[in-house]
Order: C-alpha cells, then structure tokens, then sequence
C-alpha cells in the first residue's frame, strides 16, 4: 500500500554520475551519452542500432545480464518508473490481455523497474498485483539506472517534483529515485535475434504508454523469422 512520507533529497555525488555512464555493466549502446537534465532531452537507442548490454537484478537480488550478443530468441523491453507510479500500474495491468499470446510466440517480454529488487513486486498497487498473478511478468530491478542510461532514456528528476510526490502519497524510498534523483521515461524497446532494435516506443508524457495491442504487433513482426 502506498503511503506518504517526506523525502529529501540529498547531493548527488559527481563519482556516482561518472559511475553511472561508464559503468562496466555499461559496455555499449549509449554508454557515452549523459543522464538527460530533462525527461525532452533524451536521446534513447535508435531503431537499426544495436541494443545496450547492461545489468540488472532479480527479485532475488541476482544479477541478470541482458546481452543482444546471446540472445536466444527475440525479446522486448519495457521501462517504467515504479510502482509508485498510477501509469505504470495501469500499462502493466492492460498488457495483460496480450502477454498470453506474446509467450506463445516466443518472444521475451522483460519489465524494468525502477525499485529495488526486493520491492519489484510488492510495490505495485494491490489491484496490479492481482491484474498480473499467475501470468509470469517479469519485472527485473533497475534501481542503480544502469539500463535506463545504457538505452539512452535516463533523466533527472526536478528536485521539486521529487519532494511533491510523497505529499501527494507516492512511497519513492525504494525506487532509484531514493538513491540518484535518476528517472527513466516510459519506454519500450523491441531486440530482433540479431540484436539489433527493430522498434522503439519512447515519449517524454509519462501518461502516454504504448497500447497492449500495439505490442502484439510489435512481437508478431519480431517473432518472424
């Protein structure tokens, strides 16, 4: 259950920024490209590039790797805030109704969160978590930004936008939030098997998400060899 407690945000340290970008778990992709100062500015992997390599956690704590060099078949991916967020809880609970056929195809579908690991699950709204169960989402932890940065979609927060969401009853103490003032926008990106982008969905109004049937299609085309 969300609940409303202050949150100050503290300096963030220049060593954590340089981290951030040239992070090892950061090999290529936009690993040269800087954290955006707005959600407008920034500049995501482009269709016919080929996809980031980049780290994140399980909710197990366990590091997964999502390399486009190794992929075994095609896979998508889907970037929210947190689930703090009312938008991400409604895309995550209206992709539902196509991730059925989107497993059938054997496409990939893997969900990166801003929140802890611990909190992949936990923190989504109680109507999300009962919208997803028995479906097998697979939510993976983002909280340091390495992906965000990596798939050129990571941003700062305005400090003042970071102190009103706890008064409006936003927990952010356990998204990525919390640590670097870092947000993702709202994306996907679809990974041919050669690893290369073949679609990308990126757009600065968090309200705006991609629609469930959009994303079959999406897969559909992906999934032809």
């Amino acid at each position: 259950m969300l609940t409303s407690r202050r949150f100050v945000l503290g300096v963030f340290p220049a060593a954590l920024l340089v981290s951030l970008i040239c992070s090892g778990s950061i090999q290529y992709g936009h690993a040269d490209t800087p954290i955006a100062e707005s959600a407008e500015d920034v500049q995501p992997v482009a269709v016919g590039e080929t996809a980031p390599r980049f780290t994140v956690q399980t909710v197990d704590e366990q590091n997964f790797e999502f390399d486009p060099r190794k992929l075994e078949r095609p896979a998508i991916l889907i970037s929210f805030r947190g689930g703090w967020c009312p938008y991400c809880n409604l895309h995550l609970s209206e992709l539902r109704h196509v991730i059925p056929q989107i497993e059938e195809l054997d496409v990939d579908l893997l969900f990166l969160s801003g929140d802890r690991s611990e909190l992949l699950y936990d923190s989504l709204s109680q109507e999300t978590q009962e919208d997803i169960d028995g479906l097998g989402y697979t939510i993976l932890s983002d909280a340091n930004a390495h992906a965000a940065v990596a798939l050129g979609i990571a941003f700062r927060a305005p400090e003042r936008y970071l102190t009103l969401l706890p008064e409006h009853g936003a927990d952010i103490e356990a998204s990525s939030m919390s640590r670097h003032g870092v947000l993702p926008v709202p994306a996907v990106f679809a990974v041919d098997r050669q690893g290369k982008v073949a679609y990308s969905f990126v757009n600065a109004n968090y309200k705006v998400r991609l629609p469930a049937d959009e994303l079959l299609d999406v897969a559909e085309k992906i999934a032809t060899p």
